[in-house]
This record gives C-alpha cells, structure tokens and sequence, in this order.
C-alpha cells in the first residue's frame, strides 16, 4: 500500500507531505485548492507522462517521492530484480522530478529507471478510477480478466488445462498449414529431384573421371607428336636394328667389355664396369617403359576422340546445369535422393499431423465448453451481485448484465466473447458500459463492480477521484458505505466533495490553499476528530463554524462509527 507521498513545486503545492494509511483515505478541500495536483503527483509516480506546465511558477523542476509498503508482491519484486531494483524489508521509494524544460526522470529504491518501468509496476500498485478515465473495465480484455478474478480458482484450472491444449493444437495446426501450402512446391521440387537422379546415374559418373577424359583428350590431340618423340627416345635408348650399334643400351655394354678386359690389371676398373652395368640395367628398363607407353598410346589412338568430347561435354554440361564441382556432382545423387525421401515422406506427416489436429480439436472444444460454463455461472453471480450494489448507490432501476457468448474462434483465453453491458433502467436494452451512463453513475458503477471483485482478490490501492459526482443525500451516505466495505479489503483513496462520504474515513487528508497577493501555496494536513467535524460542516453548508453543519457533521461521524468499528 501507498505509506506517503513527498511533494514539491508542483502546480500550486510548493512542499507537502501526505501520510496515507490502510483502510479508507479521502482528501477534500475547497476546489482549486490542489487536490488535482495531489492525483497529478501519484501519476507521475505510476509512470504517466510528465507536463513542464505543472512545474510551479519560477522554480526549475518540481519533483514527487512516493513510499509503498509491498506485502506479498513477488511479482513486483521480481520485475524490479530484473532492473536492478533492490527492496529494503519490502520498502519501495519511487522518485519522479519534471524540470521546467521538460526533460524528466524516475528512479526506484535510488536507481535510475525508465519512466515506463514504474508504468508497469504502478499497474500493480495502484488501480485509478477518475471522471475521464475511470472505465477499467471498458475494454475487453480487462472485462475478461475481471470476470476470470471473480470466477476463482475453478477457473483457473479451467483455462490452465485449455491453454495447454490451445497451445499444442495451434502447433499442430500451424505445422500442418505450413506443409499443406508447400505441398504442390513439394511435388514440384520432388518431380525436380527424380529427374536429377535418374539423369544423374544414367550418367554413370566416376570418380576421377573428368580429369582422366581431359588427359585422354589432350594426348589424342597430339598422338603423332607424341609417337614420333616416344619411338626416338627408344631407339636412342634401344633399337632392333642389328647393324647398328649406337643405341645407349649397346654403347653401354661396349663400354662396359672394353673396362671387363682390363680389369684384371687394375681392379678399380672392376668397380666401373659393374657400375655401367647398372647403368645398362636402368637405361634397357627405361626403354621397356617408353615401349610400353608406346604401346598404350597405339591402343588409345583407337579411342574416338569425338566419343570423349561428347563425354566431356555431358559432364560439363551437369556441372554447370546444377552449379557444382565434379566433386559434388558425384554427391548430388546421393543428396537428391535423400532429400526426395524427406518430401515423399511429407504426406505421411500429413495425414498423422491431420489426424493429431482433429483429435487436439476435440478436446481444445469440450475444454473450451469447460471454461465457459464456469465463466457462464461467474458472469451470473457478478451481475447478480453488482446489481444489488447500485439499487444502493441511487441507481435501483440500473441492471448489470455480464454476456458470455461462446464462438467459433478460439484464442489463448477461450473461445468466449465477454462484455459487460449496463441496463440503465428496467425494459432498457443493455448496453457496453460507458455508452449507457453518465460519468458519475460510470464511477458508481466501477465502484459497485470493485466491491464485488474485492471480494475474490484484494488489489493493493484503489483511487478513485470524484466517484461521488451527481450523488447526493442518502445515494450520498451509500457511495461512503460501499467506499469503506471496500477499504475492508484494501487500501482506498478517495477525493471527494461530499461530506457522507469523507464522514466514512479512516484516515481524513485536508488540502489547504493560502493566498497573499504575491504567493499562492496548497499544503496538505491530517485531520483530528474536532477538525473533521469543522471540515465537514464546511462540505456541508460552506461554513465551518456553523453550528447546525456541525452537529449534523458529527452525526454523520458517529453513523459511520458505529457502522465500521
């Protein structure tokens, strides 16, 4: 809950402090005294956005502090971890300052923070209810939570078991459409891939194969260059010819007899001749080998060359129809056929995932139908409930009607389409609230609906500004009454201009505006009893020491007493 608020040169308040405590808070004073800048203050705090107009006249900045008590908030704490953000014993200091040029800035527990980090924790902190804009409940959204909040823990469970169903149909389902659609982009690639396969192993590619074609086809080019040189080194080398004997083998061997007849006088000669035999050796096998190599070139003159380029061509033609390499032309068939395995396997997936879905969406609807039975009977009960609370606050003929219409679409939160409708008076077709009311019977309205929900979760503030606007006499007594049955169950703050309401307080804030002819200032007090009962003979005649105002003051104090204590 809100403990105190700090504030300084804002608006007409140059420095004031507010103490709030549990229970119900109103803050009254005379209009234009500066209740507005009080609500402004804690706006600032909740992260709304900052005005250079309301930093008070000749100063540079004019700054809020607020305190909070947090009593079981891990969520609030949570978040502000995330940020950084330490508590103290479950203390929480928010600051907001606004200077004159417009710049602002926040921080929490004395850390810097974003302005929108204290809009989100001041969404849990505080729940504000203001002539403009004290519609909470008019959008969607916040009638469903609202009617879930009332619905309790059976609706919890409810919309547990049905989001894990949503959760698992939807992926099921979003799976299946992806696949679905890509199916005719599926046949076609699958078509694509049967005919690569086929052109591919009809090909019959080897490894190594482009390279020994370009080799091949390279010698034929030039077979009888290649004879002529080959036969000129062998006969070089070797020849058949017995006449004659120049070729290296023979030499060679000459060489060798003539060192071997001598050897006998000089044995280092012996030693030659058998290296030159060695020689011999190598020389004849080099000869074997060009004739060899002769051989197979007569043998590859045979080949077509025209048959080898058509060859070439072919692969050539592959590689730059896929844009590979030789390499990973030779990889592609096996990758083509394992890929065309995956998408022939597609329409197996297809039919499981069909039969997944329509098994999912069988129960996503008897769990939707759950969830909307319970919000059915909830939405029953809260319009039963918060009926009976306007009759109370000068709205008898008022009926809340909570419409719970199952649909065909399903989302995270149900298939329900939920609105809150108002009937302004019997035989009145109902209607979304604040198009059916005034601002005033708006604020009843809000007021009768969070005594209700009170009841089924406590929020930790609730503010509401002016709530008592077109209400007077006994109507009057009954908005203090529902003010302080909710205080019962969490901290209210309340500006207010009547005295049946303010009489209801726990705790009464007064704002106060003194005036000379060079200075204007608002400060805030806390009122005693004796001065409670001078305020409210104000707020009921103007005078605050009429006599008559202030017994009826006190009778108002003593029936709110004896009511709430």
């Amino acid at each position: 809950m809100i403990e105190e608020i700090n504030i300084r040169d804002l608006g007409v308040i140059e420095e004031a402090r507010l103490t709030f405590k549990s229970g119900l808070n109103v803050l009254t004073g005379e209009t234009g005294a500066g209740k507005t800048m009080v609500l402004t203050a804690l706006g600032l705090l909740l992260g709304e956005r900052s005005d250079s107009s309301s930093v008070r006249r000749g100063q540079e900045s004019a700054s809020v502090e607020g305190r909070w008590f947090l009593n079981n908030s891990d969520d609030i704490s949570a978040r502000l971890d995330e940020a950084g953000v330490s508590l103290d014993e479950g203390e929480l200091i928010l600051n907001r300052s606004v200077s004159s040029e417009g710049r602002s800035r926040a921080s929490a527990a004395g850390r810097a923070v974003p302005v929108n980090l204290l809009s989100e924790i001041g969404q849990r902190l505080v729940v504000v209810h203001g002539q403009s804009d004290q519609i909470r409940l008019k959008s969607a959204v916040a009638q469903r939570e609202a009617l879930d909040q009332f619905a309790g823990p059976d609706c919890d469970k409810a919309l547990s078991a049905y989001q894990s169903t949503f959760r698992s149909w939807r992926a099921c389902s979003e799976e299946l459409a992806e696949l679905k659609t890509s199916l005719a982009a599926r046949l076609s690639e699958a078509e694509e891939l049967r005919a690569t396969v086929a052109e591919l192993e009809a090909a019959n590619l080897q490894p190594g194969e482009d390279a020994l074609l370009a080799e091949q086809a390279a010698r034929l080019g030039f077979t009888e260059e290649l004879r002529v040189a080959a036969t000129s080194a062998h006969e070089y080398l070797s020849t058949e010819n017995f006449d004659d004997s120049t070729d290296a083998v023979s030499l060679l061997g000459s060489a060798r007899k003539s060192l071997e007849s001598v050897a006998n006088h000089d044995p280092s000669l012996a030693s030659l001749a058998e290296r030159l035999r060695e020689i011999g050796f190598q020389v004849n096998d080099l000869a074997a080998e060009i004739s060899s190599y002769l051989t197979d070139l007569e043998s590859e003159g045979a080949l077509n060359l025209e048959a080898i380029q058509e060859r070439r061509a072919l692969i050539n033609g592959l590689k730059r129809k896929h844009d590979v390499d030789f390499d990973e032309l030779l990889t592609l068939v096996e990758s083509s056929s394992d890929r065309l395995l995956s998408l022939d396997s597609s329409g197996d997936r297809i039919s499981l995932l069909e039969s997944q879905e329509s098994e999912l969406r069988a129960q996503l609807e008897k769990d939707a139908q759950n969830l909307h039975k319970i919000r059915e009977t909830a939405g029953q009960s809260l319009a039963s409930q918060v009926t009976k609370e306007l009759a109370t606050l000068a709205m008898g003929g008022a009926t809340l009607v909570v419409q719970v219409v199952s649909t065909e679409s399903f989302t995270i939160f149900g298939s329900d389409s939920i609105e809150i409708l108002l009937s302004s008076y019997p035989g009145a077709e109902p209607r979304p609230l604040g198009k059916g009311a005034s601002g005033g019977e708006l604020s009843r309205i809000m007021l009768a609906i969070e005594v209700v929900l009170a009841q089924s979760e406590q929020a930790p503030t609730f503010i509401f500004d002016e709530v008592d606007a077109g209400v007077g006499g006994a109507a009057a007594i009954e908005v203090g009454r529902r003010l302080a049955k909710l205080a019962q169950q969490a901290q209210v703050i309340v500006v207010t201009h009547l005295a049946q309401v303010a009489a209801f307080a726990t705790h009464h804030l007064q704002v106060m505006k003194n005036t000379s002819d060079s200075f204007t200032a608002s400060d805030v007090r806390s009122l005693s009893n004796d001065a409670r009962v001078g305020e409210l003979a104000r707020m009921l005649s103007g005078l605050a020491d009429s006599d008559s105002a202030r017994v009826h003051a006190s009778e108002l104090l003593e029936l709110a007493r004896a009511e709430f204590t």
